[in-house]
């Protein structure tokens, strides 16, 4: 039961740990220029 709840937290420290990188690095904002275009793209505007 206890090895459960380490791997649980060491999970979730391993993904906020990646979000915040991610965040930090500015990729969110590729990410978000990309989801826009496929978005106009799939409405026709694009």
């Amino acid at each position: 039961m206890m090895a459960r709840k380490i791997i649980r937290i060491v999970v979730l420290s391993a993904g906020v740990l990646s979000l915040a990188l991610g965040l930090m690095q500015g990729g969110y904002g590729d990410t978000l220029q990309k989801a826009v275009k496929l978005c106009m793209e799939c409405v026709g505007i694009g």
